[in-house]
């Protein structure tokens, strides 16, 4: 025989309409800052890396695994359906997508590969409800494929910027056409460094 006390049909009403919510399904900015979020050592060379390889639209999101060094491991984009911004319905977009394009690492006792997501949406940098709602979904979709929950990016008309950080840039944005793979090689160092996704998509490029 156990012993315990049975939750009132009140608490559990309240349980189920907090589920319900979709606004329960989402992080409020200082909640991102204090997840412990990794930064990203360059995210520029991220960003542009996902922008030429993608060349996302608004309502466009990109999500990307990253090695500890830095290295895209493996990406995929998808148009975002017309619905209310619901952090469940987001989780289970990006789960679907790291499902298709890299193995989970449910294995480990400790993740070693970070997930970023980059979002090609209208408006200026500033948070929004749908933000909140993404975070929220890059969060729950990493702890289920045994990754890192890395940094979520904004891009918009106005430029980039990783949310929680303070960090951005003008270019890319969204209105502007990708970098080439030439360009964007001769805007870095006369001697680039082996690692970025940017580096792995160059590498990428021209093995073909």
């Amino acid at each position: 025989m156990t012993f315990g006390f049975a939750p009132s049909s009140a608490a559990s009403m309240s349980t189920s309409a907090a589920s319900a919510n979709p606004l329960a399904r989402m992080l409020e900015p200082a909640e991102w800052a204090a997840a412990g979020i990794p930064l990203l050592r360059n995210p520029r060379e991220v960003v542009s890396g996902l922008h030429s390889r993608h060349r996302p639209r608004p309502a466009t999101a990109v999500v990307a695994v990253l090695d500890p060094d830095e290295r895209l491991a493996a990406s995929a984009s998808f148009t975002r359906r017309p619905a209310p911004a619901d952090g469940w319905m987001f989780r289970n977009s990006l789960l679907a997508q790291l499902r298709r394009v890299i193995p989970h690492d449910l294995r480990r006792r400790t993740p070693v590969r970070t997930a970023v997501l980059l979002y090609c949406r209208e408006g200026d940098a500033r948070w929004t409800e749908e933000d909140g709602a993404w975070m929220w979904g890059l969060r729950d979709a990493c702890t289920l494929h045994g990754l890192r929950c890395g940094a979520y990016i904004t891009l918009t008309s106005d430029g980039w910027q990783v949310l929680g950080e303070g960090r951005g840039g003008r270019r890319p944005n969204a209105d502007a056409p990708p970098e080439s793979f030439e360009s964007f090689a001769a805007a870095d160092t006369p001697q680039p460094r082996a690692g970025g996704a940017a580096s792995e998509v160059l590498r990428r490029a021209a093995a073909r």
